[in-house]
């Protein structure tokens, strides 16, 4: 018995339709998922924790700050007409900056300028137009006499805790009745060594024997 001719077509048609029927539902998925994906919206993408910049968050006029040592001695006393504080580092600006230093034997250094910048610790002091840093002359404990020391000049930048004075740019240094005077300064009090170099001038008085 013969078949229908008319069915012949569509068994064919059927058969290929099975073969390709798998490649066809994977694209269908696969348009599918890529429309859900651009559907859903994007997740909360976790963002780094802040990160502090530079920059003043506090700002004081007319103000004192001051940092005291084992037993509550004064170590530094900070005026100024203004304070600009940048809370990233503790560090502080200073519009026309006082600032007294003590040492632990007691010693006095008064520093002063048109601009001024200071650590967290108040051990460091950078100094900017008409700088100026004295010691006066004292008398340690010990007996030992220590004679008034000036150090001038438009950039200072000084280190309270190792006792020295930094300049790399041109520097007047007095010691009693003697004037020295360079393009750069590095001066250690500890070790009464005081280097400069540049254009160097000194004059130094002669001292009366005893």
């Amino acid at each position: 018995m013969t078949g229908n001719p008319m069915a012949r077509p569509w068994r064919l048609a059927l058969e290929r339709l099975t073969l390709y029927l798998p490649v066809l539902l994977m694209g269908v998925l696969a348009l599918a998922s890529y429309w859900l994906l651009r559907a859903t919206p994007a997740g909360i993408v976790p963002t780094d924790p802040r990160v502090e910049v530079h920059h003043p968050h506090h700002v004081m006029r007319q103000f004192s700050v001051r940092t005291h040592g084992v037993g509550g001695v004064l170590k530094t006393e900070v005026l100024g007409s203004e304070a600009r504080l940048f809370p990233d580092d503790g560090s502080m600006e200073v519009d026309n900056p006082r600032v007294r230093s003590f040492s632990p034997e007691g010693v006095l250094t008064t520093l002063v300028g048109d601009q001024g910048w200071t650590n967290k610790a108040s051990d460091e002091f950078v100094l900017r137009g008409n700088a100026r840093v004295v010691r006066e002359q004292t008398t340690l404990p010990s007996g030992q006499r220590l004679v008034r020391l000036e150090f001038q000049g438009q950039h200072l930048h000084v280190f309270t805790g190792t006792h020295r004075v930094v300049s790399d740019q041109p520097v007047v240094l007095l010691r009693g009745s003697d004037r020295l005077s360079g393009n750069k300064l590095d001066y250690n009090d500890e070790q009464r060594v005081a280097v400069v170099t540049g254009r160097v001038r000194a004059q130094l008085i002669a001292r009366p024997q005893p």
